[in-house]
């Protein structure tokens, strides 16, 4: 992935059969499907891929446990489905995670036991385990610090682990891979339309340079998640909002907090959540809430009690209650919930949404990551309908991802690269010092720095530290550390001088200090 390169071949291409805005689970899902089917794509995202949401995950590829309580069977089901897609896909990404439900009263054991058979069932021949009740020894075997007080037993399920940021960028890496274009940083800033009203088009700005563009396209699709209303009033002034954000935050604790290799799954906190604690690489992620917002912001920040409330629910269920000293990162994420007075929309599935303005944009409403791949197929063959062309098989459920590798080492922060990763080891090999760390409390290397920038279309050091390694949200302190050294690197690959070093690493230590607790 060359940015350079992706920029001069849209500069030269006079039509896009289908132009993507949005660069997260959605907007790749969407521009991968249109590639794979053979039509000439093009993908615009603002800031860099995943950047929103898409990054900001509990980190679980799930069909969605408290959604069987809720009665919405079809949305479990698809989940599910795509759960086992996704592993099947890119299984260096996408792992087998155990959970438990601790149980501390005896009217519950059955209750969840049942549910979550069902949940078997319902997965099928791409189930991950069998789900059982547990004694307290073994539950306590699984998880050795567990609360005692009370504790009966537990039930063990399986469901699926990924990296959300990482799978973002293998999105991007495998559309390049079939000649699709991509582009990070470019902001569009308006629709073109026809002598119809029908838009055809899109006008938008490469961050890098202030340079405007003026693309046109068969078809564009509106794929920028909690942003999306910002594009349909582009297209009709009087347009009315549909989405309605939530914000839900997570703390990351250090692996001594929760010993064994299961996650905690509490199925009915005190504000009626579902709360999760899950091994993550050598931390854990502990989350989260649902907190209903006004307005939507590009960088949303954990509120004062929902740190409080996460913290407080999860010492009701560890030996050891962590405290605020105990945090090394919080990140907040919103969903793009669908407003329920939204009407004009064609219902593709309970988990998300697809609409056709009159003047025929699509956009994509809702949905979660484990269903991405559905939501771009629905997309997709809406963008066939829409366009009135024959419609042309989709392949997504069987495409092996870029990077795909069988028995990849799930706590290896370097499992990520798959079949890359024999690569970066030999640009090690000719420069060893590549092979350093970038800090001694983060496990990754220059090396890491430098794939990221010139395979990965890394662009800042915030690309670099909080998606292309995860960085900032393994330890946000550390992360601003290792800043200065990395924005050195980065200069010198893409050409930088010192007052570009100075500023990235001024903006990425202001960025990194709103995820510390």
């Amino acid at each position: 992935m060359n940015r350079k390169k992706m920029l001069s071949q849209v500069e030269a291409t006079t039509l896009f059969d289908v132009i993507v805005i949005g660069g997260g689970a959605s907007g790749l899902g969407t521009a991968l499907d249109s590639t794979l089917r053979g039509y000439k794509t093009l993908l615009l995202e603002k800031d860099d891929f995943a950047k929103g949401t898409s990054s900001r995950s509990t980190k679980l590829a799930h069909g969605g446990v408290r959604y069987l309580k809720q009665g919405d069977v079809g949305m479990v089901r698809e989940a599910l489905r795509e759960r086992g897609l996704m592993k099947e896909n890119a299984p260096h990404l996408v792992h087998d995670q155990k959970f438990i439900v601790p149980v501390y009263d005896w009217w519950d054991a059955p209750l969840y036991t049942t549910g979550l058979k069902v949940y078997d069932v319902m997965a099928g021949s791409l189930g991950l385990g069998k789900s059982e009740m547990i004694s307290k020894e073994k539950t306590l075997k699984h998880i050795p610090n567990l609360s005692q007080d009370g504790l009966i037993g537990g039930v063990r399920y399986y469901d699926g682990q990924f990296d959300d940021a990482r799978l973002a960028i293998t999105l991007a890496q495998t559309i390049s891979d079939f000649e699709g274009n991509l582009l990070n940083y470019a902001e569009v800033v308006g629709l073109e339309k026809d002598e119809l009203d029908k838009v055809d088009g899109v006008r938008f700005i490469d961050s890098e340079t202030g340079t405007e563009h003026v693309v046109k396209g068969t078809t564009v699709v509106n794929a920028t998640g909690v942003f999306v209303d910002q594009i349909l009033s582009m297209d009709d002034k009087n347009h009315k909002p549909v989405v309605s954000p939530s914000q839900g935050v997570h703390i990351i604790l250090d692996k001594e907090f929760l010993k064994g290799a299961s996650s905690i799954m509490v199925p009915r906190t005190s504000d009626g959540r579902v709360l999760f604690a899950v091994p993550w690489y050598d931390k854990i992620v502990v989350g989260t809430t649902d907190t209903p917002l006004d307005s939507i912001d590009a960088e949303p920040r954990a509120l004062e009690e929902e740190i409080e409330f996460i913290l407080k629910t999860a010492g009701q269920y560890l030996q050891k209650a962590p405290k605020r000293s105990d945090v090394r990162s919080v990140f907040a994420g919103l969903r793009p919930l669908v407003k329920k007075q939204e009407v004009e929309t064609k219902n593709i599935s309970r988990s998300h949404k697809i609409l056709v303005n009159k003047s025929s944009l699509i956009t994509i409403v809702g949905g979660k990551w484990t269903t991405y791949r559905q939501m771009a197929e629905d997309a997709v063959d809406t963008i066939e309908k829409v366009a009135h062309i024959p419609s042309v098989k989709c392949i997504t459920k069987d495409l092996l991802l870029h990077g795909y590798q069988q028995g990849a080492d799930r706590l290896d922060v370097k499992s990520v690269y798959g079949n890359d990763l024999p690569k970066i080891e030999a640009l090690i090999t000719e420069a060893p010092k590549l092979g350093v760390e970038i800090h001694s409390d983060l496990p990754y290397r220059f090396a890491d720095v430098y794939w990221g920038v010139k395979n990965e279309m890394a662009r800042t050091v915030e690309d670099v530290l909080a998606r292309r390694t995860r960085s900032l949200l393994l330890n946000a302190c550390a992360s601003i550390e290792a800043a200065p050294e990395v924005a050195k690197m980065m200069a010198g690959i893409l050409g930088k001088d010192e007052v570009w070093v100075d500023n990235q690493i001024e903006e990425y230590t202001t960025l990194a200090k709103g995820y510390m607790c």
